[in-house]
């Protein structure tokens, strides 16, 4: 069978398919699971400077083409967070499998503060949540919606951990004018590699009562309907930057969404709400389709696969045949 196999930050992982935040939380058991389930790396939940409850439910519904969550972030703090992580990571790096944190704050040196205070874990790299609101700014504009913003968020990150080099994955937002060029932006400030992305700001309506049906009224988009958009920022993301690592996540559900996320320019694979889309057996069944696919067509290996979507068509390369004379 093809070799599932692939470098990501300079680690070899036993696979392409990693358990993006928030889906099975920071539980290690479920962290587990997800390791031996087939993935190379695992990501916690993210978690923010103190605790937090996040929002009342209705927080998630399936709306037929994926999930619509307001979750709120709900996390127990970093300094629960620390012990969580030193854990999974003493349960994991015997696998030979990476374990991830996720960060958010509402400053940019708070994100230092929260990356500090989560090395002391040692995770195998830090992923940071970008998508939240910045409360200095006067509409509180995410931070991932400019690249100033962005680049200054990675800055304090990356000064926080100098000391220990754990690396650092900025986790970019698919409602900008231009992913690459906020790609370019952190990449430049001194990110490791990309995460690329995070759900799309959506909104459903209940017909009878008139009233949005989550109750913090909008959510964010995953599952199937944020596969092309997720496809097209990965895509953007790797011309920006095309020697930067890069965790394609949106919209994984099946080997073959994988595949097309490999050739879009992702070095690994993200895999979310496919769990409750194909049930707790999700991670297993994409990474055996994967294998499957890749046989199927004389794949050896992932390095097959990587951003063939960037070459050149064979229609575009293949001289055109002249056409024949008219007889007279």
């Amino acid at each position: 069978m093809p070799s599932l196999s692939v470098t990501f930050l300079d680690r070899e992982l036993s696979s392409p398919l990693v358990l993006a935040s928030g889906i099975w939380g920071t539980t290690v058991s479920l962290l587990e699971r997800a390791a031996a389930d087939g993935c190379g790396a695992v990501t916690a939940k993210s978690c923010g400077p103190a605790p937090r409850s996040g929002h009342v439910n209705p927080s998630c519904i399936d709306w037929g083409g994926g999930l619509l969550n307001a979750i709120g972030l709900a996390n127990p703090g970093v300094e629960e967070e620390v012990g969580l992580l030193h854990e999974a990571r003493a349960r994991l790096q015997p696998r030979g499998v990476l374990v991830l944190a996720s960060i958010f704050a509402g400053t940019a040196a708070e994100f230092g503060d929260v990356a500090g205070r989560i090395a002391q874990a040692r995770p195998d790299a830090i992923e940071v949540n970008i998508s939240c609101p910045n409360v200095e700014d006067s509409f509180g504009e995410p931070f991932a919606a400019n690249p100033n913003s962005a680049a200054a968020v990675t800055q304090f990150v990356k000064e926080a951990v100098a000391e220990t080099q754990i690396p650092v994955i900025v986790k970019l937002a698919p409602n900008v004018p231009s992913v690459g060029r906020i790609a370019a932006a952190v990449v430049e400030a001194g990110a490791d590699a990309l995460c690329a992305i995070n759900t799309m700001p959506g909104l459903i309506i209940d017909p009878y009562s008139g009233q949005p049906v989550l109750a913090n009224r909008s959510g964010g988009i995953s599952g199937p309907a944020l596969k092309p958009i997720a496809l097209k920022a990965v895509y953007d993301a790797r011309k920006a930057c095309p020697r930067t690592p890069i965790i394609g996540t949106g919209g994984v559900s099946s080997g073959q969404d994988a595949v097309e996320m490999l050739m879009a320019g992702a070095t690994v694979v993200g895999v979310g709400s496919a769990i409750y889309q194909r049930g707790e057996n999700a991670i297993q069944l994409i990474r055996a389709e994967l294998q499957q696919w890749m046989a199927a067509q004389n794949a050896d290996s992932i390095a097959d696969l990587h951003d063939r979507a960037h070459r050149e068509p064979f229609y575009a390369t293949t001289p055109s045949t002249p056409p024949a004379p008219v007889a007279a």
